[in-house]
């Protein structure tokens, strides 16, 4: 049940075998920044950097400054493994083709196909 003087957010976070979403209920016009404190995610994910992290609402980035609306969801995002700018030179420089949708293009099969 939401208070009257609050407003109910949520906080996910998601590492590839463990997803979490946090609801808490903050004053409204609190920052992106406090209600991640008061939501207890920092505590269940030591691992988290605000000062590194990137944060969204609704996956677009934002700031930690950012007033929270009702509903919002805040989104914490991990780094990226493989800056994806070098992943595609390194592809380009061995000479490698790739599917539409990403992964390698199967050339044996395109040229069986008389695709290549």
């Amino acid at each position: 049940m939401v208070a009257e003087n609050t407003i109910r957010v949520e906080v996910a976070y998601a590492l590839p075998e463990e997803q979490v979403i946090m609801e808490v209920d903050v004053p409204p016009a609190t920052t992106v920044e406090a209600a991640i404190q008061a939501s207890g995610i920092l505590e269940h994910f030591p691992d988290i950097d605000l000062d590194k992290n990137k944060i969204g609402i609704f996956g677009k980035l934002t700031k930690k400054t950012t007033e929270l609306r009702d509903r919002d969801r805040i989104e914490i995002y991990r780094p990226l493994i493989a800056d994806p700018k070098e992943v595609r030179k390194k592809r380009a420089a061995e000479g490698k083709r790739m599917k539409r949708g990403g992964g390698d293009v199967d050339e044996k099969a395109e040229a069986k196909a008389g695709k290549g």
